[in-house]
């Protein structure tokens, strides 16, 4: 739908061009004569189709399902690649590809990167499954929801491939759920574990049904080619994988592995790989990203340049602490306008050298998804959480003191084992005295694996099912005028992506840097949009109210962001249209 409405517009705006030229090359025809006409002609042709083909070339409105985040990878490439020797390489066996990444967003960069290998090896995508040589489902297997959506996935992949087509499952799913996998969807051709992505390749042109599942999590260690399948303007960076925690309601660890920290060398590689790709918006992905660098030997990842980093403490409780801010530091470091946004952080890693960060770089967006789960200090040492309620409390206090426009984002979970109606209360009433921005809730899953699944004291569904009903009306209730007093009358830093689908091209759609692109809110532009001259920028927007449901802001754009790298080209073409319009 996108790619029609999107091609609707250059249509007409070929028209508006043709009909624009011709109206000016006939007044100068009558005044000057043919060949000033043919330069104006000429400059009206470059203002009118490059300004919109621009615009387009990047709009993009990412999908916001709310639980599990699911992702069809759509790309064209070419049937044949050239090797950096010459050589043209041409698959035997069929070279179109057709990908399914479910889950997480450490999942996404694990299918970009499986994609990038197969691109660079001559193979091309299509989104039609039915015409695929190969299929690729990337599973994920945390909770018991998203392991049914992986089957169901599996099984239409295998009711819908072609004669001759192969299915190939990777994921974490497999690393835990193989046997489940090939018992209720066979006919698979080929397995990979979350850790085997580097085997895709052998995966894609094996001629016989095998398998690699020799790792359970993958770190990008070297140069591996990656097709970025999110808008071009904002990008995952996957810093770390695995967990060093061991939360009672968690198989995360079992699945994923112990932490395995990235290099400082190679995350800082791909920092700039995607800065020079034209990316606005780099998003740090980690299953904590504050114990980042534990698992390191610090004191070699950093430079001597960047030793000032480390400076705040000793050694061993730098290691401690983790390489976060030091991380955060050495990569705003590298100049540009851009935005660093951090997903996800639990509460007892946020610090004050983190704080003092934030409020003092602009370019490190001020939102903070930390995990809370629960509020309740029984429930929260039951469930091997490091922090108390009150330590949650002087966090959420502290942070708002120091960074007043901060968004907090937090998951909440309902009917953990001997959760009762008390501990209930006091999680509902907490977040009636301290208003979170985003709030996704969640009733406990019972994952076999997990420290929680043989607890005594099981909630009954129907009583998890009243509480997650009664805590989002009583946040609905809440947010509303909370974002209206944070919010409205305020002028903001909006990243403006694309336009409504619905809207017949009369309102834009954004985010500021309290909104995380696929699951929060968005900004709607309904006025002001004749300052907005490319998509995929940030542009100056005065909030004008708050929608419902709250979370989504309406706006007026103002014009540009001001910075000082301002695009050069984008510059020209609004000279030149407004020269025309003249």
């Amino acid at each position: 739908q996108m790619q029609q409405m999107q091609q609707r517009s250059q249509h007409r705006s070929v028209v508006r061009a043709f009909r624009r030229g011709a109206d000016l090359t006939g007044r100068c025809l009558r005044m000057t004569g043919g060949t000033l006409s043919l330069i104006v002609l000429l400059i009206v042709m470059f203002a009118e189709l490059a300004r919109p083909l621009n615009a387009f070339r990047h709009t993009s409105v990412p999908p916001r399902p709310w639980l599990q985040r699911r992702f069809r990878v759509q790309r064209s490439g070419l049937t044949m690649k050239q090797r950096d020797d010459g050589v043209l390489v041409v698959p035997e066996h069929g070279n179109r590809l057709h990908f399914v990444s479910l889950g997480c967003p450490r999942n996404l960069v694990d299918s970009e990167l499986m994609l990038g290998i197969l691109l660079k090896n001559g193979y091309e995508v299509t989104d039609n499954m039915q015409e695929a040589d190969h299929i690729v489902v990337n599973t994920c297997g945390f909770l018991e929801a998203a392991r049914r959506e992986s089957l169901d996935e599996i099984g239409k992949a295998v009711e819908a491939k072609k004669d001759g087509a192969k299915v190939i499952v990777t994921g974490c799913m497999v690393n835990e759920h193989k046997d489940r996998i090939v018992q209720e969807t066979p006919h698979i051709d080929y397995m990979l574990g979350a850790g085997n992505v580097e085997d895709i390749l052998t995966a894609v042109r094996s001629t016989t049904p095998g398998e690699a599942l020799t790792a359970k999590s993958f770190i990008q260690a070297g140069d591996i080619p990656r097709q970025q399948t999110t808008p071009k303007h904002f990008a995952y960076l996957k810093i770390a994988e695995g967990c060093k925690k061991r939360c009672a309601f968690c198989i995360i660890p079992a699945i994923k592995g112990d932490l395995q920290s990235k290099s400082v060398q190679q995350i800082v590689k791909e920092f700039r790989l995607l800065r020079r790709n034209g990316v606005k918006e780099i998003i740090l992905i980690a299953q904590d990203l504050g114990d980042w660098g534990k698992d390191l030997n610090l004191s070699q990842e950093f430079p001597l340049s960047h030793q000032a980093a480390l400076a705040n403490g000793t050694s061993s409780s730098r290691q401690q602490k983790g390489g976060l801010v030091p991380l955060l530091r050495t990569l705003l470091a590298e100049p540009g306008d851009y935005w660093l946004r951090l997903l996800y952080v639990y509460p007892d890693e946020i610090d004050d050298e983190l704080i003092e960060l934030m409020a003092s770089d602009r370019r490190l967006c001020r939102y903070l998804d930390m995990p809370l789960q629960h509020v309740s200090d029984a429930v929260l040492r039951r469930m091997r959480r490091r922090t108390s309620k009150g330590e949650i409390e002087g966090l959420l206090t502290k942070l708002r003191a120091k960074v007043p426009d901060v968004s907090v984002r937090t998951s909440l979970m309902v009917g953990f084992p001997r959760e009762t109606e008390d501990d209930f209360d006091e999680l509902a009433e907490f977040i009636k005295r301290h208003p979170l921005d985003n709030v996704g809730i969640f009733r406990f899953s019972r994952e076999e694996g997990s420290a929680a699944y043989d607890m005594e004291g099981q909630v009954e569904e129907a009583t998890k099912r009243r509480r997650e009903e009664t805590l989002a009306s009583i946040q609905q209730s809440v947010l509303a005028d909370y974002q209206r007093r944070k919010w409205v009358g305020k002028r903001l830093k909006v990243l403006v992506e694309g336009f409504v689908p619905e809207s017949d091209f009369s309102v834009l759609q954004g985010r500021h840097d309290g909104q995380c692109p696929d699951i929060d809110g968005m900004v709607y532009l309904n006025e002001g949009l004749e300052s907005v001259s490319r998509l995929g920028d940030f542009y100056e927007v005065d909030i004008t109210d708050v929608l419902d449901p709250p979370y989504d802001l309406l706006g007026r754009v103002v014009g540009r962001w001001p910075h000082e790298d301002q695009d050069k080209e984008g510059e020209l073409a609004r000279r030149l249209s407004g020269f025309v319009r003249t």
